[in-house]
């Protein structure tokens, strides 16, 4: 049980008091050290919660955003994929890549409050890519079947579908672009096959 009491009169210093069995403890100062305090009793106390962060996968917007934002920009036109630097040139990425990172695109913009969905058709992803509209349709296919996308119909009740990227899909493409970017070894060496 905790308590959460603000002092106005000390300056947004915070209180919190953790009770957990026999134990309880109270946690006085900033709400950054108090939030810090509070964790580090937790998991010393609580190891499953320790355990429970290390098998946990769940991208919050910054998260996404420091993975991606060489790749990715949120222009006035919307969510696209438009690589910074040689490194990521789009003839590096392959379609169905090009494919998950617009569709992470739109998820950062919606949880940036940029869109309101972040649910794309296949024509919008088509558009904002360029790719021809068969290899879309092909990538979203093979992206479905392996559970890196989701395809749904849209709330409105009309025949359209959308696609959303999902928590695996963002953990594949973001080791598969990871990948990419690492130095090779074969450079060095000659490799025979």
């Amino acid at each position: 049980m905790a308590e959460n009491n603000t002092n106005n009169n000390h300056d947004s210093r915070v209180n919190v008091t953790v009770s957990l069995g026999d134990i309880k403890v109270q946690f006085n100062g900033s709400a950054e050290s108090v939030l810090n305090s509070v964790i580090t009793f937790l998991t010393k106390q609580v190891p499953a919660i320790d355990l429970a962060k290390k098998i946990s996968l769940n991208y919050a917007v910054t998260d996404l955003i420091d993975t991606y934002s060489n790749l990715i920009k949120i222009t006035p036109e919307g969510p696209r994929v438009i690589p910074e630097t040689v490194e990521y040139s789009t003839k590096k990425l392959s379609d169905k890549e090009m494919v998950g990172l617009q569709l992470v695109a739109s998820k950062i913009a919606k949880d940036l409050g940029k869109l309101s969905d972040d649910g794309m058709q296949v024509s919008e992803i088509q558009s904002a890519t360029s790719l021809n509209p068969k290899s879309v349709s092909s990538r979203l296919s093979e992206l479905v079947k392996a559970g890196h996308v989701v395809r749904e119909n849209t709330r409105d009740g009309s025949e359209s579908v959308i696609y959303r990227i999902t928590t695996a899909g963002i953990h594949w493409l973001a080791s598969t672009i990871a990948r990419k970017t690492k130095p090779s070894l074969s450079s060095s060496s000659s490799s025979s096959s």
